[in-house]
């Protein structure tokens, strides 16, 4: 009779980070409807980053995976190199940015993408047939991407590798950009510290920027911040929020973040290494809370194995 029981609460005590024992990196955590979803990167050495896997859950704690929702068999000009997803959803139908080949140069195919879907778990399409962004502007390597809805009902896209970021912003249909009103399109808001993967979210009327800093393979990869009162900044670099812990993991970085409006709970979306693990491309996907103090700034971020309670978005 104890049996069943012990197996019950072994089953109870499951450690919740990371939410998938698979390689994944750069997640991009969302909510669509009554479900949260994770975007991640397939972590791999490059010539084998040819798919996207992705995550749903009704409460954080339970996971259902959606196998290659997206690969280069889907899309003609991506051949490898396919991280840091990016998603929207805009009139019923999901579009996914992306990045592919890991251009060096303006004369190599690839770049930023985006694909559409009527699901979030796909089948996904290329929406162009050919690289969104596929050039360097500003320095910035055309990687890393995030969409921002802005309260005004404006899209834009802010992205950036090799220590350069830009924002610029989106024609409704996803196909372009509209220029700023200097008749600039691609403008550099770079913060200090700043190496890639940007994020941004709203909260009180207030622009948390935040981005990655160090090196992704190793272990000094952190997040770091900035609040401003506008898109374009400035961003005055606050501090570090995420970074390693040599009790639970380190190389922590790449992020994302939920926000549960029903009971106002904010999450961190993350990668990091697992400890003792030597090869860069071993990462997994966390998620832990993320808090702020009485002057609305994050609070250090405890990275847990234990993950978050369960918090169901109905």
């Amino acid at each position: 009779m104890l049996a069943p029981l012990a197996s019950a609460q072994e089953k109870e005590k499951k450690p919740g980070n990371p939410i998938d024992p698979g390689w994944y990196a750069d997640p991009e955590g969302i909510v669509f409807g009554n479900e949260y979803w994770v975007f991640p990167t397939y972590s791999a050495p490059y010539d084998q980053q040819t798919h996207f896997d992705a995550f749903s859950s009704p409460d954080l704690k339970k996971w259902t995976k959606h196998e290659k929702i997206f690969d280069t068999g889907d899309i003609k000009w991506a051949k490898r190199a396919m991280w840091a997803p990016s998603i929207i959803e805009k009139g019923g139908k999901y579009y996914l940015f992306f990045a592919a080949n890991d251009i060096q140069n303006d004369q190599q195919e690839g770049g930023i993408g985006v694909a559409v879907a009527n699901k979030p778990q796909g089948p996904y399409k290329d929406l162009l047939g050919k690289p969104l962004i596929d050039k360097f502007h500003n320095g910035a390597q055309p990687i890393d991407g995030f969409v921002f809805h802005d309260d005004d009902g404006s899209y834009y896209f802010i992205y950036g590798g090799w220590r350069h970021c830009n924002i610029t912003k989106l024609k409704d249909d996803f196909t372009g950009f509209i220029p700023f009103e200097g008749g600039e399109t691609f403008k550099e808001i770079t913060p200090k510290g700043y190496v890639e993967g940007p994020f941004v979210f709203k909260k009180d009327g207030k622009y948390y920027f935040m981005w990655s800093e160090g090196g992704w393979t190793g272990p000094d990869y952190k997040v770091a911040y900035a609040i401003s009162d506008s898109l374009i900044g400035p961003h005055e670099r606050i501090g570090v929020v995420l970074q390693q812990d040599p009790a639970v993991g380190t190389g922590a970085g790449h992020h994302s973040v939920i926000h549960n409006k029903k009971d106002d709970s904010w999450y961190i979306v993350y990668h990091r290494h697992p400890l003792g693990d030597k090869d860069g491309n071993h990462r997994v996907t966390c998620v832990d809370k993320l808090e702020f103090d009485e002057k609305g700034l994050i609070k250090p971020v405890k990275m847990t194995f234990e993950g978050v309670a369960a918090s169901p978005l109905k």
